[in-house]
């Protein structure tokens, strides 16, 4: 049976080098879960493939997107899903990898059939909260979808505001289309978890950050300046040097937050993959032991 190996951990753990042995070990290729290196313009801030890494190994929905297109959590579902029908036609083995939480659990789970939402109320909706705020729109939110409201982070805009488009485009409440049933898959998913240390981790991310400055995220982000409202930049990285670029910030003031954004990040991905029993963990450094129980697994 085709077999998908999922390679996930916190930002910075090492799950890009890890995957691209695999990949050659296993004589495959690596499909991207990382919602931000969709985004062509953003390889230094995303730590996208490199030239050098492209060409050991193929990598798909890396770099597909421009930063204006939208994009949605349900399209990666059906995009993926349709590119491993395709690489299941050629390879045993594929290997997602990547970091975006939703993305992962869209392969794995399948997430709900919720309409795509028009341009026309997505605009409405951005209108109504840069006039009226948040609290008036978890207020109608809660009229609304008085269900959904109870549990959901209000002081996430982008999640309410998404529930009132629902709400708004279909005359249904969005907890009717949220069943969260779990879809079938015609492939073995085996999943496994990359960590370490929470010092050793939080060494790696600072790292990182210092080595993306060199490698001119400056430049990169004020490429994209113009751009910064779009979701697409809501990002750490970004977020930070745009407030330096905009004279809110010193640059290593912003420099530091992204670090501490990135080890902010790097904890919520663990409490989410944490709740995941069918992860197996190892540290990346136990490469041996890895291959030995995905041999085992297939």
């Amino acid at each position: 049976m085709p077999t998908l190996i999922v390679l996930i951990g916190p930002t910075g753990v090492g799950k890009t080098e890890l995957s691209l042995r695999l990949a050659e070990h296993f004589q495959t290729c690596i499909v991207s879960a990382d919602s931000r290196q969709l985004y062509a313009e953003l390889k230094i801030g995303t730590a996208a493939p490199t030239p050098e890494q492209l060409n050991r190994v193929p990598h798909h929905l890396v770099g597909t997107l421009n930063l204006t297109d939208y994009y949605s959590a349900a399209q990666y579902e059906a995009e993926a899903m349709q590119l491993l029908e395709t690489l299941f036609a050629q390879h045993e083995v594929v290997i997602l990898t990547g970091g975006s939480m939703m993305y992962i659990d869209a392969i794995c789970k399948g997430i709900d059939d919720i309409p795509t939402v028009d341009a026309e109320t997505r605009q409405l909706m951005l209108q109504k909260y840069e006039e009226e705020g948040l609290e008036q729109l978890c207020a109608e939110l809660r009229l609304l979808d008085p269900e959904y409201y109870r549990i959901v982070d209000q002081k996430n805009h982008k999640r309410v505001i998404h529930a009132l488009e629902i709400c708004y485009m279909t005359g249904k409440t969005y907890t009717s289309f949220r069943i969260q049933q779990k879809k079938e898959r015609p492939f073995r998913i085996l999943k496994i978890g990359l960590t370490r240390e929470r010092e050793e981790l939080y060494g790696r991310i600072n790292q990182r950050v210092d080595q993306m400055m060199e490698e001119g995220l400056l430049e990169e982000v004020r490429s994209v300046l113009p751009y910064r409202h779009l979701n697409s930049l809501n990002t750490v990285g970004y977020k930070e040097l745009f407030n330096y670029l905009e004279g809110e910030w010193e640059l290593p003031f912003a420099i530091e937050k992204i670090k501490q954004n990135s080890r902010i990040y790097s904890r919520k991905q663990m409490t989410w993959f944490k709740r995941d029993k069918d992860i197996c963990w190892f540290h990346p450094e136990q490469e041996t032991e890895i291959q030995e129980y995905i041999h085992r697994s297939l």
